[in-house]
């Protein structure tokens, strides 16, 4: 079986999902994916993916929700609002189908990669690192780095 991204699905802090379709994604570069294995108290074993950063440009049509989501709060305002007003991304899982299938809808395969993280609050909902903003074409433009905020990686938007 050979495999294709298919979206990705982004996870929020509180629970909410938002998958963005292969076709609906502009610039992306995911940096430094490691692997990572272990359990904690006891637990299961686990293998992670966390990454170094994220940048991301999102097109206009992902400006919603697919009916699979779980979504408390981005059906009213629109996603790209709810990202931009509560940053809280905390991880994604990068949906694979079947190449061989092209045209089965059927995820196969999934890799969930670990953002990085720190607290903006008190509440520990937001995330310092996670910055975005709306350009003038309307695509929102979204980073996660401890390093670089949105305006240092897209000056030109």
């Amino acid at each position: 079986m050979k495999k294709v991204m298919s979206a990705l699905r982004f996870i929020l802090r509180n629970g909410e999902t938002w998958t963005v379709n292969r076709n609906l994604i502009g610039d992306l570069w995911i940096k430094q994916v490691s692997t990572s294995f272990g359990r904690i108290n006891g637990g299961g074993f686990q293998e992670i993916h966390p990454c170094e950063s994220i940048k991301i440009e999102i097109l206009p049509e992902a400006d919603s929700v697919l009916s699979e989501d779980i979504n408390l709060g981005g059906l009213e305002s629109g996603m790209f609002e709810r990202v931009m007003k509560h940053p809280d991304i905390e991880m994604m899982d990068i949906l694979y189908r079947d190449l061989e299938h092209p045209k089965s809808d059927t995820i196969v395969a999934k890799d969930r990669i670990y953002f990085p993280y720190t607290p903006e609050d008190e509440d520990g909902n937001d995330n310092g690192y996670q910055s975005s903003k709306l350009g003038k074409d309307n695509h929102l433009y979204l980073v996660i780095d401890p390093n670089n905020h949105v305006d240092d990686i897209y000056p030109e938007v």
